[in-house]
């Protein structure tokens, strides 16, 4: 059985998360998991994951959102980034009921269809799990032909800290520019499970240049800001992806 993956940001993903101010305490998100498949692919085939995607994963993807075993699901293209080239995600409000959705997805996934299944995974041969936690960020959705921005981070044993700054500093300026229509989403994520990277960031917008203008308006506003520095400090180390959003719910 090939493995589905729950994310972002995307990212979101992606993707994309806020506790801001006191205003906005009422709209806060309410906590949720997600579990995320990071693929590595032949490049020369990799469209014909995402058919297969389409295909075999997305209406059983629509019927679990439909019954409410997951909230929320998505497909993304690498852009521009690392080794990973797909990044498949679902969410749920907590872990068992993520990992019972992961499993009932997949039984169903391989009854349909057991050789594209097979298939899906010779051209994806090779991937790693994360699953996260929201920790911050807005409510929002992207259409398919969107664009994410995610940026995983390795932080030293400070990142509270990190999470504290994320909230009273940052969120706020990215809320705006949510508002402004510059965003459609942002995200903080808490690693929960997986390999080193241990905070997520996600931004999305409704494409490619839109979310570059937004990118390099939220570089210029923290640009001189001691405390972007202190964020820094304690999350020192980090991993850029530009993804294209090739399917999501909602």
């Amino acid at each position: 059985m090939r493995k589905l993956l729950t994310g972002a940001i995307v990212l979101q993903a992606c993707l994309f998360l806020t506790v801001a101010t006191t205003a906005q305490a009422q709209d806060k998100p309410k906590e949720s998991f997600t579990y995320a498949t990071y693929y590595v692919c032949d490049v020369t085939k990799q469209e014909r994951s995402d058919e297969i995607y389409n295909e075999v994963d997305k209406p059983i993807l629509d019927a679990a959102v439909a019954d409410g075993s997951i909230v929320a699901y998505g497909n993304y293209a690498h852009q521009t980034g690392g080794r990973w080239r797909r990044v498949q995600y679902t969410t749920a409000p907590t872990i068992q009921g993520l990992l019972d959705a992961q499993k009932k997805i997949g039984d169903q996934a391989e009854a349909k269809n057991a050789k594209l299944g097979e298939e899906f995974g010779k051209i994806c041969n090779a991937h790693d799990d994360y699953i996260w936690r929201r920790a911050a960020g807005s409510v929002g959705a992207v259409a398919p032909g969107g664009a994410a921005f995610s940026t995983y981070y390795v932080c030293d044993p400070r990142e509270a800290q990190a999470d504290a700054l994320v909230e009273q500093v940052f969120a706020p300026v990215y809320d705006k520019m949510v508002a402004e229509g510059k965003l459609k989403s942002w995200g903080w994520l808490e690693h929960i499970v997986g390999g080193q990277f241990r905070r997520l960031a996600t931004m999305s917008a409704s494409d490619m240049k839109s979310l570059m203008a937004a990118r390099a308006e939220i570089n210029d506003a923290f640009s001189d800001n001691p405390l972007g520095d202190t964020f820094t400090d304690i999350c020192d180390s980090h991993a850029d992806y530009m993804w294209e959003i090739k399917a999501s719910s909602p």
